[in-house]
């Protein structure tokens, strides 16, 4: 994304540091929307606070938030299934990780390009990170360059696209970005597991930490534990 206009975008915003870096992006080139998921993950309503917190603090009017129980009642994250434990020990390279949720990204994308006809938004915005993140299939550049292309016959108007504007950056660069914006991560929440302190130790805190530490930044939300990263 370049250029200051008002060019309206819908920025899916799900409260975490990604997607807190995203809204900074999007408030400073865009007229935005923001878009939330409560799709009955673990912290849903600490994520929705943050969610709103971040939104009230770019002044955001236009948003929305969807509520599904599909991913609870379809099962096999443990995100969603709290009968999986969420993972403690770090990811085992090359393996997608049991947090994954099932195509999530797909439903989440859908519904941000529906909102974003309706408002006669040009661009949907996710704080998708390819490298340094837990691999997450629906996270690589190739998924965003199909989906793109199903855009272009599945639109009314064939203008609406997705931009991942952090999909090739680590996630220091990402937090060294965000800190240049200005953007509110005390606000943002990243734990997997926990809504009150984040845990330290799930794959999300984890790579959290990791960014913070490697950006020479403290991370300004509060931990139970901080594991070594």
């Amino acid at each position: 994304m370049s250029g200051r206009d008002q060019r309206r975008a819908v920025v899916l915003v799900s409260g975490g540091m990604d997607s807190c870096v995203c809204a900074a992006l999007a408030a400073r080139e865009f007229d935005p929307a923001f878009l939330h998921f409560d799709y009955g993950q673990r912290t849903a309503g600490r994520e929705r606070r943050a969610f709103a917190a971040i939104a009230d603090f770019y002044g955001v009017e236009r948003r929305l938030v969807v509520e599904t129980g599909l991913f609870r009642q379809i099962g096999g994250s443990a995100l969603t299934d709290a009968s999986l434990a969420v993972p403690e020990e770090g990811k085992d390279e090359g393996v997608i990780p049991i947090t994954y949720v099932p195509f999530r990204n797909a439903h989440l994308l859908a519904a941000g390009v529906s909102w974003a006809e309706v408002l006669g938004a040009e661009v949907v915005v996710i704080g998708a990170v390819a490298n340094d993140s837990s691999g997450y299939p629906d996270c690589r550049p190739e998924y965003y360059q199909a989906f793109n292309r199903l855009l272009e016959v599945g639109t009314r108007d064939r203008r609406v696209r997705v931009e991942t504007p952090l999909l090739e950056r680590s996630k220091a660069e990402i937090v060294r970005l965000g800190l240049e914006l200005g953007a509110p991560f005390p606000l943002s929440w990243s734990c997997y597991q926990n809504s009150d302190e984040a845990c330290g130790r799930c794959d999300s805190c984890r790579l959290r930490l990791r960014a913070f530490g490697q950006a020479g930044a403290q991370d300004p939300i509060a931990y139970a534990t901080k594991e070594k990263t």
